[in-house]
């Protein structure tokens, strides 16, 4: 489709068949589980239920960023087809993939001096990533240019909303994000964290709320608060999960009953095996275009 590759990293959490769909290029992420290597290929070859239960288990998953040398293979294998490349990356604010991409951006454009490479920090986690990129392929499917689509993805990247919350600190205890001790005070007072990705692309603590059904309603009076336009909003509405498709889906129900202009249903989509091994199960996270990010 058309004379340039979108390209992103395992991380934009939608699944295989979707990319696929799209035409979008990824570059995976590799994750340690116990004291195995995996490569987070959109649970191709684990499913998610496999991945949480091993943590539950008493297994350690860690995470490795796309190197270097892995983006250069990449980008040259998407450049040898003749065409030019704009490949978004995992936040800046939650990854050092940017910088990687970046020095291999510097060493193939020498190889390919007549090839353009953008890369663009997508500020952006998750499925909310694949909004971005969806976005992106639904340009370039109207005709956008490369350049078009570099200029959208830098002034519009903070106007993409995200909004998570867990209804189980475990794991974000273990990984250091929550104290122990506020993780156990959390977890006897049944509180649900509601966070924000902020402008600089940083996953922010904003809210401690009380019960799975709270927080749940929260979540969703933020999209009322943040859509472009409200609840005329009449763009894509993106949902992740850890492992609690219900909690997902009893969002998304009260999403589509609110916004009646909403581009389609809402798309709910498993958190891949990279945010997944930071998060564990209990997550939710909401994405839609909106207000813009300020802090």
């Amino acid at each position: 489709m058309g004379d340039y590759i979108i390209s992103c990293c395992s991380a934009v959490d939608l699944d295989s068949e979707w990319m696929k769909k799209r035409d979008i290029r990824y570059v995976s992420f590799t994750y340690t589980l116990g004291n195995q290597d995996y490569v987070d290929d959109m649970w191709t070859t684990m499913e998610p239920k496999e991945l949480y239960q091993r943590m539950i288990d008493g297994e350690d998953a860690k995470t490795s960023q796309v190197a270097t040398a892995e983006y250069i293979r990449h980008f040259k294998s998407m450049l040898k087809e003749g065409k030019d490349v704009i490949h978004l990356t995992l936040s800046s604010g939650i990854s050092g993939t940017y910088n990687s991409a970046m020095l291999a951006r510097q060493e193939v454009i020498e190889e390919f001096p007549d090839r353009r490479i953008y890369v663009v920090d997508s500020l952006a986690a998750s499925s909310g990533y694949g909004l971005f990129i969806e976005t992106l392929a639904d340009l370039r499917d109207e005709g956008k240019s490369l350049d078009e689509l570099y200029e959208f993805a830098k002034s519009e990247r903070l106007h993409l909303q995200h909004w998570f919350f867990s209804t189980d600190l475990t794991f974000y205890i273990k990984g250091g994000r929550v104290t122990k001790t506020a993780g156990f005070i959390g977890n006897v007072l049944n509180i649900c964290p509601l966070l924000n990705v902020d402008y600089l692309g940083r996953l922010i603590p904003r809210e401690k709320i009380r019960t799975k059904k709270k927080v749940i309603q929260r979540a969703f009076e933020k999209m009322v608060e943040n859509a472009e336009g409200g609840k005329d909003y009449s763009g894509k509405c993106f949902i992740s999960h850890s492992d609690c498709y219900d909690d997902a889906k009893a969002l998304a129900t009260k999403i589509e009953e609110a916004f009646p202009k909403l581009n389609g249903k809402v798309e709910i989509f498993n958190i891949g095996a990279t945010i997944g091994s930071h998060t564990g199960p209990g997550t939710v996270a909401l994405f839609f275009w909106g207000n813009k990010r300020v802090d």
